[in-house]
């Protein structure tokens, strides 16, 4: 009976899916992740740690690597094909990067432990607009361990234009939250003003109503906590 019930036990926890605090099996025992509940941490700027260069190829071809967006700040995801939270994460993402383009923000995604192909159709099905780097074995969550746990996916990474990391996600973000996290960093480095951003969801609510849109007007954040 003790091993009938040991061996019950295993067959849940490997059953158990894509959710805040579990593991996720895609694999063998190099493949086992976990999901965050979406806690997020901001870093004053005293506290900060330099953040861990690195390079790679993106799923286009490209060479990257974070020395190139010094100057800026970069918003790191960490994702993969596979993971439902990654999915439901997504939305929030283009809508931050459409939003943050022209205020020295850019996006920079990690693909890990995944297939190239279903990566690429990943992108491709979503229309994401910013690069990602293809690390199948997953280096560069590793070279920040000391941040964001390496199997924890997704996972984000704020780094400021001084490349130190000013925040972490550790699980899906919010719109809210995501936004609650960048807008102090823009103004601590005057590179504009975050609530004059346009806001994307006003943009295609005033495309589907056919209403003209009124110029300097915008939906607040969605409030929720960092």
């Amino acid at each position: 009976m003790t091993r009938l019930a040991a061996a019950a036990a295993a067959a849940v926890l490997a059953l158990t899916g894509c959710a805040g605090g579990n593991e996720i099996e895609t694999g063998g025992e190099d493949d086992r992740f976990i999901s965050g509940d979406g806690s997020a941490t901001a870093f004053p700027a005293d506290e900060r740690v330099d953040a861990p260069d690195f390079s790679g190829t993106t799923l286009d071809g490209d060479e990257i690597e974070l020395a190139d967006y010094a100057g800026g700040i970069v918003v790191l995801n960490v994702w993969a094909s596979w993971c439902g939270p990654c999915r439901t994460e997504q939305p929030v993402l283009d809508e931050v990067h459409a939003e943050y383009t022209d205020l020295g923000v850019d996006f920079l995604g990690v693909n890990i432990k995944d297939d190239d192909t279903a990566a690429r159709t990943y992108l491709d099905t979503k229309g994401v607009e910013y690069p990602s780097l293809y690390d199948q074995p997953g280096e560069v969550p590793q070279a920040f361990r000391g941040t964001v746990p390496p199997r924890a996916i997704p996972s984000t990474l704020v780094i400021d234009p001084d490349g130190r990391i000013a925040a972490r996600v550790i699980g899906p973000t919010t719109y809210g939250q995501l936004t609650g996290l960048l807008n102090p960093i823009v103004v601590e480095y005057d590179l504009g003003d975050p609530e004059e951003r346009p806001r994307v969801a006003e943009q295609e609510g005033s495309q589907e109503s056919g209403a003209p849109e009124e110029p300097g007007e915008g939906a607040s954040p969605d409030g929720d906590d960092v």
